[in-house]
């Protein structure tokens, strides 16, 4: 009973250690196993692996693609015209032993402040030896593939391999925003005065056209009511010649009566004029009477 008392305590500590030697590395990791701060062992294939307790320790990596966003920064292309970068990259461990190496007790966290500085750097570089136009345009791919390749051999330094990098926006600094929309709103307001002044014109010469033609019009119409009134007047007049020369006495009286209905209009007419006048041959009764009898 006593060595059954004993013999527990026992099984139990050498579980517990059994246990403690034995670790499961998942497929989406990698891990190390250090013996007092030096690797002695790098576990990379999925399953069980073990290690010394209480003398060796395990840390792990994740081996999975991973995603590191790039603080915005500002670049001066070869046209001086300052933009505002904002970037991202896509990595993955793929030496975990020179990963250690190269990060120490610094991990992730130190190994994505050097990735930054990396990238930074390249991406300043690149983009510093083109024109804004080339950056804003559809050749900013290539752009980016020389980013990643430039900053790979660097990456693989710290044990790492960049996959991809990618611009996600590129603006302008806010304080040249400002500057900019007065710009292009002092070029739109040019495009549209020029606009204005070339309707203007255009209205101009419509209108001095229609002017043109109105006064044409005009005119033409006004010498053919002339050249029509003026045939008219000769048929006139020499219908009145004609008619003149067949009873001359009945032509006169004709026109002393015309003379008459001009001047005595309205109902109180008053004509001053001596009474033997010629204008009232017609109106003495001898004189009338006789026309009557002549006729």
């Amino acid at each position: 009973m006593k060595s059954a008392k004993y013999l527990l305590p026992i099984v139990a500590v050498v579980a517990a250690i059994g246990l403690s030697s034995i670790f499961i590395v998942d497929e989406r990791e990698k891990a190390l196993v250090l013996q007092f701060g030096r690797v002695v062992a790098v576990k990379e294939d999925p399953g069980l692996a073990f290690k010394i307790p209480l003398i060796q320790e395990v840390v792990r990596y994740d081996d999975r693609i991973l995603s590191r966003d790039i603080d915005p920064l500002e670049i001066t292309p070869l046209d001086d015209r300052r933009l505002v970068v904002d970037a991202f990259a896509r990595y993955r461990i793929v030496d975990v032993n020179q990963f250690r190496q190269a990060v120490g007790g610094g991990g992730i966290a130190f190994a994505e402040d050097r990735l930054d500085s990396i990238l930074r750097s390249e991406t300043r570089e690149i983009l510093g030896s083109v024109t804004s136009n080339e950056i804003l345009s559809s050749d900013r791919a290539a752009l980016m593939l020389r980013i990643r390749n430039s900053s790979i051999p660097q990456a693989r330094a710290l044990g790492v391999d960049i996959i991809d990098v990618r611009l996600k926006r590129t603006d302008l600094p806010a304080e040249n925003l400002d500057a900019t929309f007065e710009r292009m709103r002092a070029e739109r307001e040019r495009e549209a005065t020029d606009e204005r002044a070339r309707g203007n014109e255009a209205a101009q010469r419509v209108r001095a056209q229609a002017d043109r033609t109105v006064v044409e019009l005009v005119s033409d119409s006004e010498r053919q009511a002339e050249i029509i009134r003026g045939e008219a007047d000769a048929r006139r007049n020499a219908i009145f010649a004609d008619a003149f020369g067949a009873d001359p006495e009945f032509f006169e009286f004709y026109r002393s009566l015309t003379a008459y209905e001009r001047a005595l209009q309205g109902s109180n007419s008053t004509m001053v004029m001596s009474p033997d006048s010629e204008f009232f041959n017609y109106l003495r009764s001898d004189q009338g009477s006789r026309s009557l009898e002549g006729e």
